[in-house]
């Protein structure tokens, strides 16, 4: 009896992720705030709270989160990291500094302590690559010359992950400050020498992976990837940073293939994930939190916008590309949640959950909206603020004028969503 329900409830919740999928992409925005609304509806306080599948929706959930670090892995190998370490490390700097100290200012203002101050800060600071690269897509802009400015920027704060994540879990994990220094030890150690392994023999390693069968090589990978989170874990070192190492590893058809094999599967746990996380989120604990939800969220925005305009200006990018940039960073999704289950898993502020859900829901809303009209917004306001001569309201600087591949992204119509 307890297996049948377990199924139905799973089943239902697959097949109701699946079609609000469907409801996302046909309206063209991210189905993340629809998976965190179905967990809060199914969760503590919901309208149905689920019982026999919570713990296997718990597996799945870790399991999410670990083929999100993969895939994101995957889409860099490690001299990329250590190409684009090199030349934008200011603009990390600059966005760290912006971004992760509103959110740790508001945790230490709500006077949540310190520990919870470092996981506020992580939610704040980490943008969502995975909307900002679909919205991107939607509007036509890949091949801008901003994108790559957009496209460091998101790739620091990956890499930036690898340091960030061993670091929190030590804190909420409530160790010492010997043990957590040799976490950290331990963690740099490994994600240096699998930086180094990876350059110097990434072709191996992908050979000693790469197998023509899809149905061998998806079990190697993904067999591999949880076998290493699992001893990650077990060091007191960050699942998710196991699996993103090892997805910097492999390289090559390796890491295409395994990149197309493991898609569907990732976009499955991860919705999995966000249900789990709402699931743990009693709605009635959001109203209290949304004004400061609300207003880190204001905040925040505003200081990715400039982030991403201060990065494209050093870049040498146009006006309207600088706002572009700033836009498009805005939207916060699967690492800020990653980041505070991590902090709700352990205990740490029961409000911080609510808080991080509320500030996720406003911004990956928000995100496709600054990305869209942050350009056209600050180009009119421009004008308004300056007196322009008869006859030249039209014409732009040379500062602003777009290259071939501005001027073609902005005659071409948004690209359709595929469901």
């Amino acid at each position: 009896m307890h297996s049948a329900v377990l199924l139905i409830e799973f089943g239902s919740i697959i097949l109701g992720l699946g079609l609000l999928g469907r409801f996302a992409a046909r309206f063209r925005f991210s189905p993340i705030p629809l998976y965190l609304l179905s967990g809060l509806a199914f969760g503590e306080g919901g309208l149905l709270p689920l019982g026999a599948s919570e713990e296997f929706v718990a597996t799945g959930a870790e399991i999410g989160v670990i083929l999100l670090l993969l895939m994101l892995g995957l889409e860099y190998t490690a001299s990329d990291l250590v190409s684009n370490l090199k030349a934008h490390y200011p603009a990390g700097l600059v966005d760290c500094a912006l971004n992760a100290l509103p959110g740790a200012a508001a945790a230490l203002l709500l006077g949540w302590g310190p520990v919870a101050a470092v996981v506020l800060a992580g939610v704040t600071w980490i943008s969502s690559s995975g909307v900002i690269a679909k919205v991107l897509g939607d509007l036509g802009r890949v091949g801008n010359r901003e994108t790559p400015v957009i496209l460091s920027v998101l790739v620091l704060e990956d890499l930036a992950m690898a340091v960030y994540l061993p670091i929190v879990t030590a804190l909420v994990a409530g160790v010492g400050l010997a043990a957590g220094s040799v976490t950290l030890a331990i963690a740099l150690g490994v994600a240096g020498l699998v930086l180094f392994a990876a350059v110097r023999y990434g072709r191996v390693i992908s050979r000693f992976v790469s197998s023509d069968d899809p149905e061998k090589l998806l079990l190697v990978v993904l067999g591999l990837t949880i076998l290493v989170a699992g001893v990650a874990q077990q060091l007191q070192v960050s699942a998710a940073v196991g699996a993103f190492l090892v997805g910097i590893a492999l390289s090559g058809e390796v890491a295409e293939g395994a990149h197309t094999l493991l898609s569907p599967l990732r976009d499955l746990f991860a919705a999995v994930f966000f249900v789990f996380f709402g699931l743990h989120t009693d709605p009635a604990s959001i109203p209290p939190v949304l004004l400061p939800a609300l207003a880190l969220a204001v905040v925040t925005a505003a200081t990715k916008i400039a982030t991403g305009y201060w990065a494209a200006r050093r870049a040498g990018i146009s006006l309207k590309g600088r706002w572009r940039a700033g836009g498009a960073l805005v939207a916060r999704g699967e690492f800020s949640i990653v980041i505070a289950g991590l902090a709700v898993t352990a205990g740490i502020e029961p409000s911080l959950g609510p808080l991080a859900t509320a500030y996720v829901l406003i911004l990956v809303v928000l995100g496709p909206l600054t990305a869209r009209y942050t350009e056209p917004v600050a180009t009119w306001w421009a004008r308004r603020r300056t007196p322009q001569e008869p006859g030249t309201a039209d014409a732009p600087g040379v500062a602003d004028a777009p290259g071939p591949a501005e001027q073609q992204s902005e005659a071409r119509p948004p690209a359709p969503v595929r469901e």
